[in-house]
């Protein structure tokens, strides 16, 4: 079985996202401001939604708001205990992600588009990985997949499967769609790669997916979670070979523009992925960012 390096301060302010809810006032007559006490549910500080989110702050003028930082765990732990008692609550949310199947959420519109337009995923290596390892950046340059794909990944880790176990179960039973991945790669030999991701359920499940495949075709596979900062840096200096967790073009604009020229963007993985903010539907007085405002 690959080798897992722990995360980098992903999990250490849990309290800091249950704070986000554990406070709201839930008086239905109540601004929306006032219900969550102006305060939206972010993940780690270094994710790029996070950099999009100070940005729509700005750009509707909502002075009063602050965002409270966390890991991706923390964000869904206090989406799950305002919405089992029905609270009001607002997180930094993305699709792919597995709590779209679980509750029944809603984006806000973003008439100022502060969030752009529909991304995509794409799988970025160092360079020179494609001379040293030609089989390994086929393979990664022939991934893709579906969200449902994703997703039944996703669902596996979040009801307790590790996330090894869920990828392994997926490989298997999906043995058609690994074989295109894996046309014209030939058998390796224990050849070393190293795979960085950011500890997003997407981004857990499609890098131990692959790392399951790399490891089914002989290869010695790391896997290094970290935040986006680390991740993109690793990627430019050669200390980690690929990583299938690049949001582009705007969750990671800042590193993608900072390493330009650095890496290699070897191809797309997934399209029409979102970032936003988002609430629950029952919710049904806020719809739009702008709403933020009142």
């Amino acid at each position: 079985m690959w080798k897992k390096i722990a995360g980098i301060g992903t999990a250490a302010v849990l309290t800091l996202g249950l704070a986000a809810c554990g406070s709201s006032n839930n008086n239905e007559n109540a601004s929306v401001g006032d219900q969550v006490s102006y305060k939206i549910t972010g993940i780690d500080p270094g994710a790029g939604i996070m950099n999009a989110t100070d940005k729509a702050l700005k750009d509707y003028d909502l002075s009063k708001w602050t965002v409270t930082s966390g890991s991706s765990s923390a964000m869904t732990a206090a989406l799950k205990k305002a919405y089992d008692k029905k609270d009001p609550i607002i997180i930094t949310g993305w699709t792919p992600h597995w709590m779209f199947a679980k509750y029944d959420l809603k984006y806000l519109k973003d008439p100022k588009g502060s969030y752009g337009d529909a991304e995509e995923i794409h799988t970025v290596t160092r360079k020179g990985f494609k001379d040293d390892h030609p089989g390994a950046h086929k393979l990664l340059s022939q991934f893709s997949w579906t969200e449902d794909d994703m997703g039944e990944v996703m669902l596996a880790v979040q009801e307790g499967k590790k996330a090894e176990e869920a990828a392994a179960d997926f490989v298997k039973k999906h043995q058609d769609l690994v074989k295109k991945w894996t046309k014209g790669v030939d058998k390796a030999d224990g050849e070393k790669i190293k795979l960085g991701y950011v500890a997003w359920d997407s981004e857990i499940a499609s890098t131990n997916v692959i790392a399951k495949v790399l490891e089914d075709l002989g290869y010695n596979v790391t896997l290094s979670q970290v935040e986006a900062g680390p991740m993109w840096t690793g990627i430019a200096n050669g200390s980690v070979d690929a990583s299938l967790a690049a949001w582009l073009p705007q969750t990671h604009k800042t590193y993608a523009e900072k390493y330009k020229g650095k890496y290699e963007d070897i191809g797309t993985s997934m399209t029409g992925v979102k970032i936003g903010l988002v609430v629950p539907t029952y919710m049904k007085d806020v719809n739009s960012i702008e709403d933020l405002k009142k």
